[in-house]
């Protein structure tokens, strides 16, 4: 396990930050974000999508629950679990069909999953600091 973190004074570092990280994921993976309402975990997810050249809207899959992003050479789901009222919601979804070896899965609030949401490869916590947020890094 490898832990670091990084201070996000603005929303361009946070976007930065995703940007950086999306080529980690090329093959696929499991990226859990954590931190309150507002944090950034959206733009995290922006920056990322934008820069393995996705250019259209991309929004919090708050009430949808999962955003579908399929891009050339992958394919990106983008959950929002804060709604979800039981964790067994996951399963008559099919939630074991979006975790697909071959796709990247960027879960918010992956806590509300319970025992569906497998072990993460990389996840991250932003939280409030000073003028901005720093996001703590755990990859497994």
């Amino acid at each position: 396990m490898t832990q670091s973190e990084v201070y996000l004074p603005d929303e361009m570092a946070t976007l930065a930050l995703g940007a950086h990280i999306a080529h980690q994921f090329s093959t696929g993976g499991i990226i859990k974000l954590q931190g309150d309402l507002g944090a950034g975990k959206t733009t995290f997810v922006r920056g990322l999508l934008r820069e393995l050249g996705y250019e259209g809207t991309v929004k919090s899959p708050t009430y949808t629950l999962v955003e579908p992003y399929h891009l050339i050479n992958q394919t990106i789901y983008h959950f929002d679990l804060y709604r979800l009222a039981d964790p067994e919601e996951l399963e008559y979804m099919g939630i074991r069909d979006y975790l697909d070896k071959d796709a990247l899965c960027i879960l918010e609030w992956p806590d509300k999953g319970g025992v569906y949401i497998p072990k993460a490869n990389l996840q991250i916590t932003i939280q409030q600091h000073l003028a901005g947020r720093v996001a703590y890094l755990e990859y497994n």
